[in-house]
């Protein structure tokens, strides 16, 4: 499948895929704790004064891969540029060729290393959104109970990990007074 027909592929179900390889990848069911903590960080995003229309969530990003390839990240941080180029389109999603979000937000479903869940965004999507220029990457994980913040340098992502009430430190939101704990918990 090619990028064009992905997006305006209608199997008339609300179920969720991603495009990987120009195969449609479906994706479950979002856990209630990983909905929660989606919700907390956009709340949290606007308590620090992005404009909402900067915090982007079920909005695509098409990465290098081998074919098309479309991600589905849990939220988008945009940059200006990012959200000029997606503002007009009637598909969410940011090209290619469209500059960089500042950065995007996974939120990582169960599963152990070597499986489906991790593997896609431990090791897929870090390298692909690595590829893609995005400058920031946060892998935040419920089960782990662990924030990792990915920095892009030199087209690699170097990690920081916080834990507990460590504050999470993000280059692309220095003003973030957030503890790993209270994003793991969703703020209760």
């Amino acid at each position: 499948m090619t990028l064009e027909e992905f997006l305006s592929y209608d199997d008339g179900t609300e179920l969720r895929s991603e495009l990987v390889d120009g195969v449609l990848a479906p994706m479950g069911a979002e856990s209630t704790i990983n909905t929660l903590i989606g919700g907390f960080l956009f709340v949290t995003l606007c308590q620090l004064g992005l404009p909402i229309y900067r915090i982007g969530f079920k909005q695509w990003v098409a990465v290098p891969r081998g074919m098309a390839t479309a991600r589905d990240p849990d939220l988008i941080v945009h940059s200006d540029a990012s959200f000029s180029a997606i503002e007009s389109r009637s598909e969410a999603i940011l090209k290619l060729e469209d500059p960089h979000p500042m950065l995007v937000v996974e939120i990582v479903s169960p599963g152990q290393p070597g499986t489906a869940n991790y593997d896609r965004d431990y090791v897929e999507k870090r390298r692909e959104y690595a590829e893609r220029g995005i400058p920031e990457y946060w892998l935040v994980d419920p089960q782990r109970q662990i924030v990792l913040v990915l920095m892009l340098q030199n087209g690699a992502y170097q990690e920081q990990r916080f834990q507990g009430k460590q504050r999470i430190m993000s280059p692309a939101l220095p003003s973030l007074n957030l503890t790993a704990e209270a994003m793991l918990r969703a703020g209760k």
